[in-house]
């Protein structure tokens, strides 16, 4: 049995009424101060079979250069014999917030005659940032903030053939949906009629369910109703059927980004042509922050528990074993030494020992 002692350093009451301002009210200011010095990291991974604008999209999403691969490749590039993980990484600056994005792209994936477990290098990368974290995690001195290379989400490009799944998306996702905050998306989707991009995006929907693939936002990390119902209209509206363009063109009399055609200018940032904007919003204006979240409390801490497990590492004290707790100190302490667990918290120590 484990016996805890408890030395309160104060009275622990309900709440109380205020006489006078305090300030407590200037909490978040600080918080985003700090945060505005320290900055943000965001990885974003983007996975597909070549041609379907991976770089042209992450580009187009951050309105900047942020992935140069498709200008690196000449004429004589050749494709990689298996994936390749390249990750470049840029500081952004909006508004007085700093970024550092991360773009990994994964060339060669899906390209080859033979793609079997072609996913296993983007599941290894994405295992030996998690092992990079909890290294540094574990050091006794550790650094004071943690360089953050997880990936944070992958956008997973699915080949606009409104037919259904290729078997190879079917397995990347199935392998990596509870590694990774997966976000599927139909590339080039101005190939396809209004018509055929819905129910293509209603058969790919049904496909992911039968196959038991969970695409973010989870349905089991819904805070609360009002997360739910929001995130209940996204994944309605998933997978975002997007166009990805870096030039801008002249119409009624403005400079929008789009892609020209015969028959006219489809507007990337219209929602009428395309989901581009949805996209846009979801990732960075509405989810970025819970993507991030997602990562460390739900996939690092699943890859956490089975390491520490895997080396012995701490056993957690299991439901069936009683547990006593003592508001203040018993007549005598346990012998120095014999504590296995001491806490100090802002309302005092904790002692935790096996009571033979």
């Amino acid at each position: 049995m484990y016996v805890i002692y408890t030395i309160w350093s104060g009275h622990l009451g309900g709440g109380s009424t205020l006489l006078g301002y305090i300030g407590i009210d200037t909490i978040i200011e600080q918080m985003r101060k700090k945060t505005m010095k320290a900055g943000f990291d965001f990885n974003i991974m983007i996975v597909g079979q070549s041609g379907l604008g991976k770089s042209t999209l992450v580009n187009t999403l951050f309105k900047s250069q942020v992935s140069r691969w498709s200008s690196a490749w000449g004429s004589e590039f050749k494709l990689p014999k298996t994936v390749e993980i390249k990750a470049v990484s840029h500081v952004i600056e909006e508004g007085g917030v700093k970024m550092k994005l991360t773009v990994i792209d994964t060339p060669g994936f899906g390209d080859q005659i033979n793609n079997e477990n072609c996913w296993e290098p983007i599941s290894k990368y994405i295992n030996e940032q998690y092992e990079k974290f909890l290294k540094e995690e574990v050091n006794i001195a550790r650094k004071k903030r943690i360089p953050d290379t997880r990936v944070h989400c992958c956008l997973y490009f699915i080949s606009p053939t409104g037919h259904s799944l290729r078997q190879l998306d079917i397995e990347f996702m199935k392998h990596l949906s509870r590694m990774v905050n997966i976000v599927p998306v139909i590339a080039k989707s101005d190939t396809m009629t209004p018509d055929e991009k819905n129910e293509f995006k209603q058969r790919v929907r049904k496909e992911l369910e039968v196959c038991g693939i969970e695409f973010y936002p989870q349905k089991e990390f819904d805070d609360d109703m009002e997360d739910k119902n929001e995130n209940d209209k996204i994944r309605e509206a998933m997978p975002f059927a997007v166009v990805g363009s870096d030039k801008e063109y002249q119409v009624n009399g403005k400079r929008v980004l789009g892609r020209k055609t015969a028959w006219g200018v489809i507007e990337v940032e219209n929602p009428n042509h395309c989901e581009f904007a949805l996209l846009r919003d979801f990732l960075i204006r509405t989810h970025l922050q819970d993507l991030k979240e997602i990562t460390h409390n739900i996939h690092y801490e699943t890859y956490r528990a089975k390491r520490l497990n895997e080396n012995g590492g701490l056993h957690p004290i299991s439901n069936d074993v009683p547990i006593l707790f003592y508001a203040s100190l018993p007549p005598s302490l346990p012998p120095e030494g014999s504590a296995s667990l001491c806490v100090i918290s802002q309302w005092g120590k904790v002692w935790a020992h096996r009571d033979s």
